[in-house]
């Protein structure tokens, strides 16, 4: 059983930057879809990016576009999540999630496994 484990996540103020990684021991890393997913108190979990195998293919979601940017290396097995202009309804736990198959979707229902989570909260 594959466990990602974030890092990263903590308190900022509104409009500071943060990068988030993720680290995920497996072998087969390089063969894996990879995304974020967020979680704000009392909402359900949406998606926040998601990038192919090979990095080619990478979707947001429109409440990020153009200010997160998702990147990955497979030599290290990491992927991560730059975030930047952070605004207060970007406060969430933010998790890692992993996709058998390469093909990169924003749909959490496709993601085989999935990491604990990290907070990040954006307050003045």
């Amino acid at each position: 059983q594959v466990q990602p484990v974030e890092s990263g996540g903590g308190l900022v103020q509104p409009g500071d930057s943060l990068r988030l990684s993720c680290s995920a021991s497996t072998r087969t890393f390089g063969d894996h879809a990879m995304a974020w997913f967020r979680q704000a108190p009392g909402k359900e979990r949406e998606s926040v990016a998601a990038i192919s195998w090979g990095g080619a293919n990478i979707y947001y979601s429109d409440s990020v576009k153009g200010r997160f940017t998702i990147s990955r290396d497979n030599a290290k097995n990491m992927v991560y999540l730059q975030m930047t202009s952070l605004k207060p309804e970007d406060t969430a736990v933010y998790y890692c999630a992993g996709r058998i198959s390469g093909f990169a979707t924003l749909s959490s229902t496709d993601y085989e496994y999935w990491g604990q989570g990290t907070q990040v909260t954006v307050s003045s």
